[in-house]
């Protein structure tokens, strides 16, 4: 609905020039054609499916306030519109008197269709708006004034209604969706275990389920509560977008929870390899601790004056776990399984790597005298092979390195102090030999 182009001379004034002929017929014809679109803006309105929908709901909140305003300004529309009706028929009645209209003819259809020569009665002048103030008794208005006060009120009431429509369009379908995979999520939740009171992931499912049965009804009995005007000023029917910020956050809250069933699902899948692959770790650990335990002794028998660190036993809190999470599998209790063997393959692998650390600390010593005993023999062979093995002082320190590092228990101290000055000994016979043989080399 648009406002017809202006016509000669202002609507505001008190004393326009008088059309003629022409300028009658052009505004007439203009008019009319305002008329034409009016009444189609109105019947559309009337048949519009919002509109139907608004009457038909049972509305609250601020769709109902607006609505009621809405529903006023609508009924006004008519009688406002059945007021230009009226007049634009008075004006083309008195215009179809004679082809060739007399002064005085032109001078009451100029003011007919120029002046404020309209009185309409205050309670159908009023524009319905929240600030429209007191009503007056009556108001003056032009026929294209008429236009403007309708074109307003349809523009106000069309807003109300695309808006209304639009969230409707919008939202529900989308709740119902957004609870169809809901019931879906639920379903395999229950399945593995994951329900209110029992999970957290089944608490929420819970709180997401009466979030969207509230969001639906408010959505039905109040959508425009749920509609956002357009922050570019706007000011087309309909001029905004749906607030979708709770639906966002109930989508998202339901796809994190949906990743946390699948999870539990894919612990289901995979449960006894898993707790396959644990049993193995930890009996690995527990045999390399037994191994530990049995060097010890060894090391404290054969090695004297060393620092043995002592070994822990198995850990029964982590058999008791294992045996939890069996029980779990057992009871198809997979939420709670799903934690627990997050848990226990890193406590294992702590376990394992305890345990190893342990075998390595306790056959330290062990390993010492290794060293020692390699460096000696290595020694030993170089010395025969520069043709030094009868050397009295040589054969002395030797045979004392030896005893030490082959008798029981070893002082590794004293032993390495022995084989120490058996390396010094070869090294200073090697000094003559190797200077001998310079030369043939």
């Amino acid at each position: 609905m648009g406002v017809p182009d202006p016509l000669p001379g202002s609507a505001g004034r008190h004393c326009a020039p008088v059309l003629d002929r022409e300028e009658v017929d052009r505004a007439l014809a203009r008019l009319g054609a305002e008329y034409e679109a009016i009444e189609t803006s109105l019947l559309a309105l009337q048949d519009h499916a919002g509109r139907r929908l608004l009457e038909g709901a049972d509305l609250s909140g601020i769709t109902k306030e607006r609505w009621a305003a809405t529903e006023r300004s609508i009924t006004v529309l008519w009688s406002l519109f059945d007021i230009y009706t009226a007049a634009l028929t008075a004006a083309r009645e008195l215009r179809a008197r004679r082809r060739w209209p007399s002064p005085d003819d032109l001078a009451e259809l100029t003011a007919m269709l120029h002046g404020n020569a309209l009185t309409v009665p205050g309670a159908t002048a009023a524009d319905g708006g929240p600030e429209s103030g007191p009503t007056p008794l009556s108001e003056q208005f032009s026929l294209e004034g008429l236009v403007e006060r309708i074109n307003g009120l349809y523009a106000r009431s069309l807003d109300v209604i695309v808006a209304a429509d639009t969230v409707w369009s919008a939202l529900p379908a989308r709740i119902d969706l957004l609870s169809a995979e809901l019931q879906r999520v639920r379903s395999l939740a229950h399945s593995v275990g994951v329900r209110p009171g029992e999970h957290p992931a089944g608490d929420d499912l819970e709180r997401i389920t009466d979030e969207l049965a509230r969001l639906r009804g408010q959505v039905i009995s109040d959508p425009l509560a749920f509609w956002v005007s357009s922050s570019t000023g706007s000011s087309a029917p309909g001029g905004g977008r749906p607030d979708t910020a709770r639906y966002d956050r109930a989508a998202r809250g339901l796809e994190d929870i949906r990743r946390e069933v699948e999870a539990v699902l894919d612990v289901r899948q995979d449960a006894e390899r898993r707790l396959m692959q644990l049993r193995d770790i930890l009996s690995r650990a527990d045999r390399t601790l037994t191994e530990a335990r049995q060097a010890r002794g060894e090391v404290l028998a054969k090695i004297a004056a060393s620092e043995v660190p002592a070994v822990s036993g198995p850990s029964t809190a982590l058999h008791e776990q294992l045996a939890a999470a069996a029980d779990y599998r057992r009871r198809a209790q997979w939420h709670r399984l799903s934690p627990l063997l997050d848990s226990l393959e890193q406590q294992a692998e702590d376990e394992l790597h305890r345990a190893r650390e342990s075998l390595t600390a306790v056959t330290a010593p062990l390993a010492v005298r290794a060293e020692l005993r390699g460096r000696l023999d290595a020694y030993r062979a170089k010395v025969v092979r520069y043709g030094l093995a009868e050397d009295p002082l040589l054969m002395e320190r030797y045979d004392a390195a030896r005893r030490m590092l082959w008798s029981a228990p070893c002082d590794l101290r004293v032993a390495e102090q022995a084989v120490w000055r058996y390396q010094q000994a070869a090294a200073e016979a090697f000094v003559p030999y190797e200077a001998e043989h310079k030369g043939e080399s």
